[in-house]
């Protein structure tokens, strides 16, 4: 999955949600009385499994602090040659920034493969750089854990720009030439002046997305508010003449009243023309409207663009290309519509490469030709799913209910479950709230990940625990599969996550479970935090665990509710 990451990089917010949950300290567990100690099968004051926190939690990307690699890897940063990148600490950073007006931070770990990779770019882009006054720097977050956290690391590489101490995200490309083609913008003007119409081939023929304004002359207010939308852009080159014939080879259209702009770009579209004021808004929010193509094909190159775009709205049209000659022309009439306001993109289903890693995201078919609306959002992404013909009229429905907030969200699911009588009930996405949101019983839940070493580690234990807990009817342990199914409730920030829902208390966030990963200790958060109250008789015979055991209280009543919110307030 490694090697995918750009696109997951892109999808922070969806895929590393942070779980905002109380926790329970071990200190806190009640003790167990005899009785309790023989039905779980254990010594008083011995953990009966090898047990650990949840501090080591495990993520599906190299690039996200799960731990070191070995020696060899820790040093293969400090031995790139990068002499014109310097090395910042707590002890210089802030002196640093406050004496340089520009400086770009890279914040790494010395075991992070997208970090290695980056290094001889980022040395490169450093060298050429500083010739412009320009100063690039690393800091080894691992080392430097505070000041990591002070600026919102969350995963690495992460790479800021400072102007004078005020912070810029950068989120393109880590090539050298990027870097430097990026910088040379927010240091340089933002605007180039063209009045030879020698060089008008070669600005049309570069390829990239322009915007060109023709002015009586190069000065006043409205040639500074186009200059400070220029400003705002990273992705889009700006120029501006004064000359009518240059304009008109820039597809100003002749006798144009001044001032004019067009957007220019080589996708359909090739040229937009505005009719707005010319302030820094109107002319912002135009050149957002309209830099990106009608249909977004998504790809490596494209990839930030999409994401990182300030319109947060996607519809995104899954389909082999086979499939998608039928499908785009009708996807792109709705694009039309919509314009400004949700990207339209397309997605090879078929790339292993590429398209793969998003299909598997979204929770669609590889065989079907499928149309998700999706909202990009840290807190709370959203996806909805057109279940009618692709006509483009029905897509304009769909888009303008998008756009409304008209529409049923989707959650991934697997399957229900056939049989579904063990001892840790099967959670999916379908029965989440049926199994999970049932106000009369006390929940835990694990959400895993079939690949999670810690997880497998776990299986025996949890299992173990919903044995001896089955017999209690008020109660249910249960597990999910995170990788396969979604629900609101059920976030997680790494595998395995567990989550208590006590009974009649469903409306309020679940209770993240902190404790040793022991029967023990899962059973004394159980005694202590659930709304039911619940007792383990003393076996009967031979030793055994008494199993069938009832809830001595089969719904919860206000005063056990009142405990509970009381243990969980201590919390």
């Amino acid at each position: 999955m490694a090697r995918f990451s750009f696109a997951l990089c892109a999808l922070l917010g969806i895929c590393l949600l942070l779980c905002r949950s109380a926790q329970t300290s071990e200190s806190s567990l009640p003790e167990l009385d005899a009785a309790e100690i023989e039905a779980l099968g254990i010594e008083d004051g011995i953990a009966d499994e090898v047990s650990g926190g949840f501090d080591e939690e495990e993520f599906g990307e190299d690039d996200f602090p799960t731990g070191g690699e070995d020696d060899a890897e820790d040093d293969f940063i400090s031995h790139i040659a990068d002499p014109d990148v310097v090395v910042l600490s707590s002890g210089n950073f802030s002196e640093f920034l406050a004496t340089n007006h520009y400086v770009m931070v890279e914040f790494y770990a010395p075991w992070c493969g997208h970090c290695q990779a980056l290094a001889p770019e980022y040395a490169t882009a450093a060298t050429e750089l500083k010739l412009l006054g320009v100063y690039l720097a690393k800091v080894d977050a691992t080392v430097e854990a505070e000041l990591a956290q002070q600026h919102g690391i969350q995963g690495y590489p992460t790479i800021i720009f400072f102007v004078d101490g005020k912070p810029k995200p950068y989120a393109h490309h880590r090539t050298s030439e990027a870097i430097v083609s990026w910088i040379k913008k927010k240091v340089g003007p933002a605007v180039a002046e063209v009045n030879n119409a020698g060089d008008v081939q070669g600005i049309l023929e570069s390829g990239n997305t322009l915007v060109v304004a023709l002015f009586d002359k190069l000065e006043g207010n409205e040639v500074e508010e186009f200059i400070s939308a220029a400003r705002q852009e990273d992705d889009v080159l700006f120029y501006y003449t004064k000359d009518t014939e240059v304009a008109e080879l820039l597809h100003i259209k002749p006798g144009s009243s001044t001032p004019s702009l067009v957007l220019l770009k080589s996708a359909a579209e090739k040229v937009v023309l505005y009719d707005g004021k010319f302030d820094r808004a109107a002319i912002s929010e135009f050149v957002l409207a309209n830099k990106l193509p009608l249909i977004s094909y998504f790809s490596r190159d494209t990839a930030t663009a999409i994401f990182e775009s300030a319109i947060k709205k996607q519809i995104i049209l899954f389909a082999s290309p086979e499939d998608a000659k039928e499908l785009l022309p009708a996807f792109e009439g709705a694009a039309k519509s919509h314009k400004g306001k949700i990207i339209f993109v397309f997605v090879d289903s078929t790339d292993e490469e590429v398209g793969k890693p998003i299909v598997e995201f979204f929770g669609v078919s590889v065989g079907k030709a499928m149309i998700v609306a999706f909202t990009v959002s840290e807190d709370q992404p959203t996806k909805f799913f057109l279940e009618n013909e692709p006509t483009e009229e029905k897509i304009k429905e769909f888009a303008t209910g998008f756009l409304d907030g008209k529409l049923k969200q989707f959650y991934k699911s697997d399957p229900l479950p056939e049989k579904d009588d063990g001892d840790v009930k099967v959670v999916v996405g379908n029965n989440f709230d049926e199994i999970v949101l049932d106000e009369s019983k006390d929940v835990l839940l694990e959400i895993y990940a079939p690949w999670c070493g810690h997880c497998q580690a776990l299986e025996p234990i949890y299992e173990k625990l919903g044995k001896v807990l089955r017999g209690i009817d008020s109660l249910v342990i249960a597990k999910m599969d995170g990788t396969t199914n979604e629900h609101p409730r059920g976030k997680s920030d790494g595998y395995p996550t567990l989550l208590f829902f006590p009974a009649g208390n469903k409306s309020f966030d679940p209770v993240t479970v902190d404790v040793d990963r022991t029967v023990k200790s899962f059973y004394q958060f159980l005694k202590k935090n659930a709304a039911i109250p619940f007792t383990i008789a003393k076996s009967s015979k031979g030793g055994e665990p008494l199993l069938n055991v009832k809830s001595p209280n089969p719904e919860p009543t206000e005063s056990s509710l009142e405990v509970s919110h009381e243990a969980k307030d201590e919390l």
